[in-house]
């Protein structure tokens, strides 16, 4: 009895082993741990196989565990190859897809074992599979965002980017690098990238200095030349930075190089045409100095009564000259304000009729001593545009001016004007020798003239038709140029401009008497409005009233105010903006009074820049009105 009570304890030990055993491999359930038969027969299902693949314990026992693999992995017999391998080999490791109950898909990691039996037979298998599709998804992402990049680099073309090892040797090239430097990756790679800097550069370890810097800050911007492979320099803009794994262990560089030989071209010619735009301001500035006296004493020349031929002879001989030196230093300054940008167009209504006459008459003087016939047609058209009445003269003078001088003696200058839709165009051409077709496109750029010999005869610094273009541009219009080049048959330039309503012009040049001013009141606070409308009745004046910017000016024009106190900050147009209306749509608008809470100094000198003549805060000082009205309505509108 004691031996076989002895013997029986080992027995049930691994007995309550084995159901201790069973009971932790079904309760985990992060992992898939199944038992099967030799022939590939599930025996068994933890709760993990439940949670993983869908099944129940009931619906996958007694089922082969083929159930779990997609078709085309059955189609390949996969499953008895898999368990023929455990046979021979006892284990086996893999990742592929399987099959959950609902038919989806995840990418497993399986591991099949033997169970061997006492006596070393197979008794069956257990296989323990983990879900890494998670995994697989983060390492799909990581490895097309890394042929992504990949791509990305070895594709851009404006950019050279390589990879540098830690000793600055290039073990990577990029379609840019071929590109810009002229290696292909065979040639260049596994040597160093000193390999691209001037020789004197290189000698004083500059390259290896750059390296030194971008390990030392992180990252190193540089600009200097750099060699080609065929010797050739240029240019470069050059990045390097220093690489480090996750382990903080440096690896090496990334170099990123950019030809800006180009930009430093065009950034040179900037800086060289600022420069010769500065001398000629400073220059067009001092001649003025000694022009003025000269000035001054031929007006006294004038004055005296002399008898002598030549005083007056060369008396006539010192005016034109003075006038054409005054123009020359015009043309000087009015470049070098164009180019600087300190030109001011004022906006304004202008009739093109009166311009194009106004500039006739100052070329006159010209035309007249060469004996010319000035032809001006305005073929009924009478257009308006929005602009600067003086620079408007300006263009249509340059243009007779240029055309007058290289015309000959007794030759004729046509000035037409037309309306086609929306564009006013005004034409001016010659029967001079016409300009060659290879110097069109050029004929509007700084001092460029015509055939040099006929341009010296004539004078001048090639000024005239630059400045026409530049302040047309500035209007909104284009010019265009056209000749056939052969003599006799002239040249013609049309200017064309966008056409603007005819401005409303004021009813009454002289002032009202008093009594019958009127004074307009613009404002949205109803009140405020009717209360500044009786003081002012009060005051002597007639008064209406508007409470928004749109019917302000349509108040203006309708009713032609003396004065108009207009509030800025009004729900539709604010009061500059109607301010900017009134002075482009009417040739002579009222005086403006800004009524605002806004009291600060910058806001006054928007009030002024936008056109009123003062800027009043609220409440209004009743004097300071009373005072600003008189002054505003002593005179006729200028």
């Amino acid at each position: 009895m004691a031996d076989h009570g002895g013997g029986s304890a080992p027995l049930n030990q691994r007995t309550l082993a084995d159901a201790d055993f069973r009971l932790m491999v079904e309760s985990v359930s992060d992992y898939s741990i199944i038992v099967l038969d030799p022939g590939g027969i599930v025996i068994s299902w933890n709760d993990g196989a439940r949670k993983l693949k869908g099944y129940d314990a009931a619906e996958a026992i007694g089922r082969h565990f083929s159930l779990f693999y997609p078709s085309e992995l059955l189609e390949q017999n996969q499953p008895d190859r898999a368990l023929a391998t455990v046979r021979e080999a006892g284990r086996m490791e893999e990742e592929g897809w399987r099959l959950r109950k609902d038919g989806t898909r995840f990418w497993a990691s399986v591991v099949i074992t033997q169970i061997i039996g006492a006596n070393g037979e197979i008794r069956g298998f257990s296989m323990i599979t983990r879900d890494l599709s998670e995994r697989r998804r983060q390492d799909e992402m990581l490895r097309m965002s890394e042929e992504r990049f990949r791509l990305l680099v070895e594709g851009v073309k404006d950019y050279a980017i390589f990879m540098l090892d830690p000793g600055g040797h290039i073990v990577s090239w990029n379609l840019g690098a071929q590109k810009n430097k002229g290696y292909e990756a065979s040639e260049i790679i596994g040597q160093h990238f000193s390999v691209f800097y001037p020789p004197e550069v290189a000698a004083i370890g500059w390259p290896e200095q750059e390296l030194r810097n971008a390990l030392r800050d992180g990252r190193f911007e540089d600009e200097g030349w750099r060699i080609r492979k065929d010797g050739s320099r240029f240019w470069a803009s050059v990045v390097i930075t220093a690489l480090h794994d996750a382990t903080g262990r440096h690896r090496g560089f990334a170099k990123v190089t950019r030809d800006l030989t180009e930009r430093r071209r065009v950034t040179a010619l900037e800086d060289e045409g600022r420069r010769v735009t500065n001398f000629l301001a400073m220059l067009g500035h001092e001649l003025r100095n000694p022009l003025a006296p000269i000035s001054n004493a031929l007006e006294l020349l004038k004055r005296e009564k002399t008898e002598s031929a030549v005083i007056a002879h060369t008396r006539d001989i010192i005016g034109r000259q003075l006038r054409q030196m005054t123009r020359l230093v015009d043309d000087l300054l009015d470049v070098g304000r164009i180019t600087s940008g300190k030109i001011h167009l004022e906006s304004k209504p202008v009739r093109l009729r009166e311009a194009i006459a106004e500039a006739a008459e100052a070329v006159r003087p010209l035309i007249e001593s060469k004996s010319q016939t000035l032809h001006l047609q305005y073929q009924e058209a009478d257009p308006w545009i929005s602009g600067d009445r003086a620079r408007l003269i300006q263009i249509v003078s340059n243009l007779i001016h240029n055309a007058a001088k290289f015309t000959h003696n007794s030759g004729n200058v046509h000035v037409s004007l037309s309306q086609v839709g929306e564009d006013a165009d005004i034409s001016v051409r010659d029967d001079g020798p016409g300009i060659p077709p290879k110097d069109l496109q050029r004929i509007f750029d700084l001092f460029v003239q015509g055939e040099q010999n006929m341009a010296r005869s004539q004078g001048g610094l090639g000024l005239g038709l630059s400045l026409v273009q530049q302040l047309t541009t500035l209007h909104g219009g284009r010019v265009s140029a056209f000749s056939t080049g052969r003599p006799g048959e002239g040249s013609e330039f049309v200017v064309q401009f966008q056409t603007t309503q005819p401005p409303i012009a004021t009813l009454e040049a002289e002032p009202r008497p008093v009594g019958e001013q009127r004074v307009l009141v613009v404002d949205d606070n109803v009140d405020a409005a009717e209360t500044m409308a009786l003081l002012l009745e009060a005051l002597g004046y007639k008064s209406s009233v508007a409470h928004g910017g749109l019917p302000a000016i349509e108040a203006v024009k309708a009713q032609d105010p003396d004065v108009v106190l207009l509030d800025i900050g009004l729900p539709d147009l604010n009061g500059h903006e109607v301010a900017r209306r009134l002075r482009a749509e009417m040739i002579n608008p009222p005086p403006l009074i800004a009524i605002t809470g806004y009291g600060q100094a910058s806001d006054r000198d928007t009030s002024l820049e936008a056109g009123f003549r003062a800027h009043l805060t609220k409440p209004v000082d009743v004097d300071k009105l009373t005072a600003l009205l008189e002054q505003l309505l002593e005179s006729p509108r200028a």
